[in-house]
């Protein structure tokens, strides 16, 4: 597994974290027939917040990122996304073990919702998240912290 390093983004990094998206997501919205790049960057790019947001680098390079905010009730993850290049080689899986450990440490469970149709279904059940619900184009899941 290649070592996953996380630092915070910076404002100045938007552009290049909304293009991150619409490359990683480019396969699933390409099979559902919804794939609207300038729609992801401003959709992405309107609700930027530099402070929930950590770069993921591998060798000093960004590889990816993670979007996690803070909610009254759980953690939300909001983006998790990882330039095809990074993709299957374990980083998925550090930073959602990251995501759990915020999680854990906050006492709180942590949700997340992903593209019907698209493979990170299997990995989001894979990492143990609980299917909680279903919106039209997304299936909604949970983790749950267990005891201490």
């Amino acid at each position: 597994m290649t070592a996953l390093h996380l630092r915070p983004a910076t404002r100045a990094e938007a552009p290049r974290l909304a293009e991150l998206r619409v490359a990683a997501m480019r396969p699933s919205l390409e099979a559902i027939g919804r794939f609207d790049p300038e729609r992801a960057r401003t959709r992405f790019l309107d609700s930027f917040d530099p402070g929930a947001t950590q770069v993921c680098l591998v060798g000093g390079a960004v590889a990816g990122f993670l979007v996690l905010r803070v909610r009254p009730d759980h953690l939300y993850l909001d983006h998790l996304y990882l330039a095809p290049a990074h993709q299957g080689c374990g980083l998925g899986r550090a930073a959602v073990e990251h995501a759990k450990d915020r999680a854990r440490s906050a006492g709180l469970p942590l949700r997340l919702m992903a593209l019907r149709g698209s493979p990170a279904n299997d990995f989001y059940r894979a990492q143990g998240f609980r299917q909680t619900g279903e919106e039209p184009l997304d299936i909604l899941y949970e983790w749950t912290p267990g005891p201490a």
